[in-house]
């Protein structure tokens, strides 16, 4: 969790410059882009870190440093980011490249509004999820750390496949596992869903299920989680057949799995805990009274 300091500094900092990244259109692509690489360098440098947050080193200092890192050909706006940032007090030194990190996604999301594509994104995204929630080895290699980031990336794009996804999509799956950030794979991409619901004044209910949802089972759904939610709601609809029947619903980090495959999953392991307390009870060796 952020310190006070630190999350004064990031308030105060995105209340001063959203309006205009937000406006900065086709460049707003750019700027988060160059911002990933901006975290990715700082989380890789911690000397990097301290010299940009020294409360006691000259904000001009501080500033000389950030030019000489991203250099001349930096979008302005960019570097008005990373001079702000550098201004403030953080409460840690990697909290800088949070924030960063934080302008980043907001350049992309910001892309995606100015392309008509923020929808969009936001459900590729939590499509993105759902299909992880079956493949732990797949989702395990994505966030190790010891594999290059690189075949991490190819892994990624096997997984996608000839997915037609935004490339907004695509730029946040791979920065999700090309700067890891201590974080699990699944942990991030939820963390961009989040953000994007918030961005668009909803939640995202992403429900699956064996067969497509009917226009009423939409519709009963919305009413149930909006209710439930206090907000509106957008229903994701995934269709997996090897799921066979019931519903898989995800809120947020809250998944409700009713599907017959998971009741199936669950009445094995019922099983076979009977089975194993069974055995113990029969080995047991009886108490003898003398």
């Amino acid at each position: 969790m952020r310190g006070e300091a630190s999350r004064i500094a990031d308030r105060v900092s995105r209340d001063s410059l959203a309006p205009k990244l937000r406006d900065s259109g086709e460049d707003a692509w750019r700027i988060g882009n160059e911002l990933f690489t901006i975290t990715n360098v700082l989380d890789h440098n911690i000397q990097l870190e301290r010299a940009l947050t020294d409360p006691s080193r000259p904000v001009e200092d501080k500033v000389a440093v950030v030019k000489t890192l991203i250099g001349d050909d930096a979008h302005p706006l960019t570097m008005e980011i990373m001079s702000d940032l550098v201004a403030r007090r953080w409460s840690r030194v990697s909290d800088i490249a949070n924030a960063a990190e934080d302008f980043g996604v907001d350049g992309m999301m910001y892309y995606a509004d100015h392309t008509n594509a923020t929808l969009q994104v936001s459900i590729e995204l939590a499509q993105l999820h759902s299909a992880l929630l079956n493949l732990p080895v797949v989702r395990s290699k994505l966030y190790d750390a010891t594999v290059p980031a690189e075949a991490r990336i190819k892994l990624l794009y096997s997984l996608i496949g000839n997915a037609d996804f935004n490339v907004v999509t695509k730029r946040l799956a791979e920065h999700a596992t090309c700067n890891l950030r201590n974080r699990r794979y699944l942990q991030t991409i939820q963390w961009l869903i989040n953000k994007f619901s918030r961005h668009m004044g909803e939640s995202m209910v992403t429900v699956t299920t064996a067969t497509p949802l009917s226009k009423e089972q939409v519709k009963k759904l919305v009413a149930i989680y909006s209710a439930k939610t206090g907000h509106p709601v957008h229903i994701n609809s995934v269709v997996d057949s090897t799921v066979l029947g019931g519903m898989r619903i995800q809120v947020g980090d809250e998944v409700t799995d009713n599907t017959v495959v998971a009741q199936l999953q669950h009445l094995q392991r019922t099983v076979k805990a009977t089975r194993l307390t069974a055995r113990h009870t029969v080995n047991k060796p009886e108490t003898r009274l003398d």
